[in-house]
């Protein structure tokens, strides 16, 4: 059978200082089709990156606007635990933060968790998450490709984006002295990414070491949400209450009323004005 041609096949590395796990692309429709599509000349810990995604994918469907200078790559990471999965887009989530926390000083303190996939400073939208899980005779094995998208350097008005419109965006150039270079981004995300896809393992492990419960304390304290007053959208109905934290399954808790707590594994939340 022959390839979409709108599937470009990964070149041959032309720059200088490439590491083996990088497969660099000047653009491509979405590095998370990409690193799905071609997933036999991928393993464990190789990323698939580009400068230029022209259709890239969001949570529930929705599009991902990476205009130039925002960080678009995905993340391959085989042999995990599928029942540990639900909670994998947060655990990134923390990745994301200490990443960039390594690099640019200025943020440290300031990075958020807004459940379950983005990153915030001071309630705008910095970065975006989409972990899609794959399996195939071809690993034998459960895949998540995880993808990363981060407003590194972006003029929101120039690119004829309302930066309100896509989740309150904000550029990490408009708020830190220094924004660092992509590959060793690149390199960081990886380095934590490699760490968490050990506790998220297939092998079986003490309830308390795998999964989300390592990272529980952490994503308390990251919790943008959390004591807020919020909206979840569900496919029929819209629920308002409380944010009360997140459980060890990766799921919102809200306080309803009557003191009464409801656990919701998706749905989008917004914060209730």
């Amino acid at each position: 059978m022959s390839e979409s041609p709108l599937i470009p096949p990964f070149p041959e590395p032309d720059r200088p200082n490439i590491p083996h796990w990088l497969h660099w692309l000047d653009t491509c429709p979405s590095t998370n089709t990409i690193a799905i599509a071609r997933a036999a000349q991928l393993n464990h810990g190789d990323v698939v990156f580009t400068k230029r995604q022209t259709s890239g994918r969001g949570q529930h469907g929705r599009t991902w606007h990476a205009p130039t200078g925002v960080l678009t790559a995905s993340f391959v990471l085989d042999n995990l635990n599928t029942n540990l999965l639900p909670g994998l887009s947060l655990a990134v989530g923390l990745a994301v933060i200490y990443a960039i926390e390594d690099l640019v000083p200025d943020c440290r303190t300031l990075l958020r968790l807004k459940w379950p996939n983005d990153i915030w400073i001071d309630r705008r939208k910095l970065a975006g998450i989409l972990c899609e899980a794959t399996s195939s005779n071809v690993w034998a094995t459960t895949r998540a490709v995880v993808g990363i998208g981060i407003n590194l350097c972006v003029d929101f008005d120039l690119r004829g984006l309302d930066a309100s419109a896509i989740g309150n965006a904000v550029s990490l150039h408009s708020i830190a002295s220094q924004v660092p270079d992509e590959l060793c981004l690149l390199d960081r995300l990886r380095h934590y990414l490699l760490e968490l896809a050990h506790m998220f393992h297939k092998n079986d492990k003490p309830a308390g070491k795998s999964g989300l419960a390592r990272l529980l304390p952490e994503l308390q304290h990251r919790d943008a949400l959390f004591g807020c007053p919020v909206a979840i959208e569900l496919s029929d109905k819209t629920i308002y209450g409380q944010a009360a934290g997140i459980d060890e399954g990766g799921r919102l808790r809200l306080r309803l009323e009557g003191d009464r707590i409801q656990a919701f594994s998706s749905g989008r939340v917004r914060l209730k004005s």
